[in-house]
């Protein structure tokens, strides 16, 4: 196989695989129901910067069961979630994305569930929209929770149009 051809395909790997976000940073947790003799069930809040959008980071809040199950990580997390994402300096694309495009995903149970950040564009406004949910291989999950953040000048810098880098 020549260099050329798979310097090619690796180009074309590359562009083809969705960017996802690095691990959510933990800010903190608080516990909700207390256990005496395993973990405690608690709230976690994480942030999250969009690996593709300079300027825009998430914070979000996942249920975490403790209790024998949570100690050895098999216990089924219940899909209740919440999303805020703020600008947080000038916004400026790494590249094109498509509507609904998974930012971030993470494994919710042993198996089935895991929890999706997904991104989107308000042409009309100017507007980015995040969407954090939970999906069940078998049955999905009506839990979600949406952010939007209005993609404003900052400092000296113009405001970018996020409808410029939708794909098609």
């Amino acid at each position: 196989m020549s260099k050329f051809l798979l310097a090619l395909i690796s180009v074309m790997l590359y562009i083809s695989i969705p960017v996802q976000a690095a691990d959510p940073e933990l800010i903190f947790k608080k516990s909700t129901v207390w256990k005496l003799l395993s973990p405690d069930h608690k709230l976690a809040t994480y942030a999250i910067d969009d690996p593709l959008v300079d300027g825009v980071a998430c914070h979000f809040t996942v249920p975490e069961k403790g209790g024998i199950s949570g100690l050895f990580g098999v216990a089924e997390e219940v899909s209740d979630v919440s999303l805020a994402c703020r600008q947080i300096g000038p916004i400026s694309f790494k590249g094109k994305f498509e509507q609904g495009d998974e930012m971030f995903t993470k494994s919710r149970s042993l198996f089935f569930k895991k929890t999706r950040i997904v991104r989107g564009c308000d042409a009309k406004r100017n507007v980015l929209v995040y969407l954090i949910y939970s999906d069940k291989l078998i049955e999905g999950s009506p839990k979600n929770s949406t952010s939007t953040v209005p993609i404003m000048p900052w400092g000296k810098n113009s405001a970018e149009k996020c409808s410029d880098w939708l794909k098609g």
